[in-house]
């Protein structure tokens, strides 16, 4: 049975960011399988939960590895939740990790910031969708471009979302991930802060930082995002799909 691939989008934006990942991985023969996390997508409408979270991505990691080994692959908001998740005590059925763009402690200061920016974003005349598309025009390529809002935005979620994510003990959990565990992360990410401290505690991780590239870097280099899922998956065949560690 070969490597199954679970996809986790970020904040506000949807399953459709994956879109360049979904049609590489096809194109390879690899099954995937992109979620909808709750108020996002397909499922703008329903209340943001943690819990809601974890049930989505651990419904669709179990029914991926009916068929084989589970390399799980999250962004952002998706990764934070995706580390706590992969972490739990009891751990779930994940055979490799890759986590882009997750690498900060989601409280405090930082948190408190993040949310009042993003409110402040929120009130502008048509929720600041021209400041968005501006800024998305210039830094994604046009393969990519159309992906991230074609699910539509989930402005309605991400306060309450972003909130949620404070009660994450993600230090606790990285220390108990014990499958190859990659951090990928864009050169100018601003989630970036906590890499370092990240990559001494989870006993299995790599961090592989991406040339000119920001928080988006599913999006912004997806060749080379791709080609680094592709190592991901050859080193679960090659120890068989365990999660047996590098």
């Amino acid at each position: 049975m070969g490597v199954q691939v679970v996809l986790v989008h970020g904040i506000r934006t949807s399953a459709t960011m994956w879109r360049a990942q979904v049609e590489y991985l096809r194109s390879r023969d690899v099954s995937v399988t992109a979620v909808d996390l709750p108020g996002h997508g397909t499922r703008r409408g329903e209340m943001f939960t943690l819990d809601g979270a974890f049930e989505t991505i651990d419904r669709a990691v179990r029914e991926a590895a009916a068929h084989g080994p589970v390399l799980l692959v999250a962004h952002s908001m998706g990764g934070l939740v995706s580390i706590d998740y992969v972490g739990q005590e009891d751990a779930p059925p994940v055979a490799g990790f890759v986590a882009a763009s997750c690498t900060a402690i989601p409280r405090g200061v930082g948190l408190a910031t993040y949310r009042f920016l993003a409110r402040r974003f929120d009130s502008l005349p048509d929720r600041g969708m021209w400041l968005t598309n501006y800024v998305l025009d210039r830094t994604l390529p046009h393969e990519t471009r159309p992906d991230f809002g074609a699910g539509g935005y989930a402005f309605d979620a991400q306060d309450v979302a972003l909130r949620s994510l404070s009660v994450l003990d993600l230090l606790s959990a990285l220390g108990r991930i014990e499958v190859p565990l990659w951090f990928i992360n864009g050169q100018y990410d601003q989630l970036r802060v906590n890499e370092r401290l990240f990559l001494r505690i989870a006993p299995h991780a790599e961090l592989i930082v991406v040339p000119r590239t920001s928080h988006l870097v599913t999006a912004m280099r997806p060749r080379v995002f791709n080609a680094l899922l592709g190592v991901a998956i050859a080193t679960l065949e090659q120890d068989g799909g365990k999660g047996t560690p590098a």
